[in-house]
């Protein structure tokens, strides 16, 4: 039970950097792009090297265990696909008004740590269209239209963070060391999302307090995605045991690299090469790549 709880407080971590960000947003004098961008392709590094290394090959651990040659191989291929279609699906289907990683400008931000400075001319920006100070964003649309799109950001967020607690968790549950720095992973790409959920909502309220809350409730749902995905395997497949049975254990793990490949290509990629310039996002990866890889040859 103990590692229940040690895995559930990682997810709880993880989730809780949206939070981090929305602070950011709203007391940082400058917001670091450089800093977005490196760690967001770090993040991407980890997942991606995590994946492929290790949880990809202990879901065939247990799949062969479970069904023997060929089939473990197959069943775990299609689970890692399975995987990567069920995020995608999420995707099309949940609605985002704008971008959830969407950079804002110092200007936009600047008014969310400091009441006395002056509002982007968003009507402006409307009117001008592309041809509008470098970095700030179309919000010519009403405060309605603009608290819309905070809203649908954050549920996108809320959303897509389901499937992402649960893998943080159930790493954490297999292995401790490596739920963990799945969970740093997580919760440096959560940092931009707590940014992107704050500055809307902030934009069509003027509340900050109400910003900050939407932000940290984006959060929650990765450690209550966890909890109710673990408790429905363990009502429906895991019988009277604390453990869940090897192929469930397996198809899921074979789930979880094919859910964290997809979030590193679709999303924090990009993200990190939006932030960045140079080759900021590639010595993120590689180096997220080159962490992971030392933490898993010292836990041999």
């Amino acid at each position: 039970m103990e590692q229940v709880w040690i895995a559930f407080g990682l997810t709880l971590f993880a989730g809780m950097a949206t939070a981090i960000g929305s602070v950011i947003a709203f007391t940082a004098r400058r917001t670091n792009y450089r800093f977005l961008s490196v760690s967001t392709g770090f993040a991407a590094g980890v997942m991606l090297y995590v994946s492929f290394v290790e949880i990809f090959h202990k879901g065939l651990g247990a799949l062969q265990e479970a069904y023997g040659e060929p089939w473990g191989h197959w069943i775990n291929a299609a689970s890692f696909f399975g995987g990567m279609f069920l995020i995608g699906i999420i995707d099309t289907l949940i609605p985002s008004a704008e971008n959830p990683h969407e950079i804002h400008s110092e200007k936009e931000t600047a008014p969310l740590r400091d009441p006395s400075a002056p509002l982007p001319d968003f009507g402006a920006v409307g009117r001008v269209g592309r041809g509008s100070p470098e970095g700030v964003h179309d919000h010519a649309r009403g405060e309605r239209k603009l608290l819309r799109m905070g809203l649908f950001t954050a549920f996108a967020i809320a959303v897509h963070n389901f499937p992402e607690g649960l893998a943080t968790f159930l790493a954490a549950l297999q292995n401790p060391s490596l739920g963990l720095a799945i969970a740093v992973a997580i919760a440096l790409h959560n940092i931009p999302e707590g940014i992107s959920v704050s500055v809307p909502i902030f934009y069509a309220t003027g509340n900050r307090k109400k910003a900050f809350a939407y932000s940290v409730l984006s959060g929650l749902a990765e450690p209550v995605g966890a909890g109710l995905g673990y408790l429905g395997l363990r009502v429906f497949l895991g019988g009277d045991s604390a453990a869940l049975p090897t192929p469930v254990t397996g198809v899921l793990f074979a789930g979880v690299a094919g859910i964290m490949v997809y979030i590193s290509l679709d999303e924090l990629l990009p993200t990190s090469r939006a932030y960045g310039r140079g080759h900021d996002s590639l010595l993120g990866l590689v180096g997220g790549m080159a962490v992971m890889a030392l933490s898993l040859l010292l836990m041999k």
